[in-house]
């Protein structure tokens, strides 16, 4: 039976700005990879979803370093506008370059936070970063179709998977 309960080492992104991140990376003795992975709205780093995700990757030699966004650091329920959230997603990546040096980066997320690292990708590119993956990617609010949260997708110029 594998270890249901991997390593997870806690840590501070970004203690030098206004509002520091927490953090939490799971990387195997022998990691192939590195998922940056960010939690949607409603829900931060610790919800059993983004945990269990965590340790089904870390499972199969995956590193994985989830965060908070500052609104869920903050214990607000309003998610950050996207400069903000976009700015987190860039720490998390630099921490992950950092911290999992010369392993392949993907960074993505659920839900939110899968389109805010989507809206960073197309605004800039994440430095490292070869590939996408999003769990739950909101097209569009609940009731409301619309293409204006996938406009920026088409300005994408690495691998998106979307789960």
């Amino acid at each position: 039976m594998k270890d249901r309960h991997p390593p997870a080492k806690p840590l501070i992104i970004g203690s030098k700005t206004p509002t520091p991140l927490s953090a939490i990376l799971m990387k195997p003795t022998k990691a192939r990879a590195c998922f940056v992975f960010a939690h949607g709205a409603g829900a931060g780093m610790t919800h059993p979803f983004m945990e269990q995700v965590a340790i089904a990757l870390y499972e199969r030699g995956i590193a994985t370093l989830r965060y908070q966004f500052p609104f869920m650091q903050k214990g607000s329920k309003r998610p950050d506008r996207p400069a903000i959230a976009q700015a987190a997603v860039r720490a998390a990546v630099a921490e992950a370059r950092k911290r999992c040096r010369g392993l392949p980066l993907v960074a993505g997320g659920k839900s939110f936070g899968g389109r805010m690292t989507a809206e960073a990708q197309a605004i800039e590119p994440l430095d490292g970063v070869q590939g996408l993956p999003f769990l739950g990617f909101p097209l569009h609010p609940s009731g409301k179709p619309s293409v204006a949260r996938a406009d920026h997708l088409s300005k994408i110029r690495i691998p998106m998977l979307f789960v």
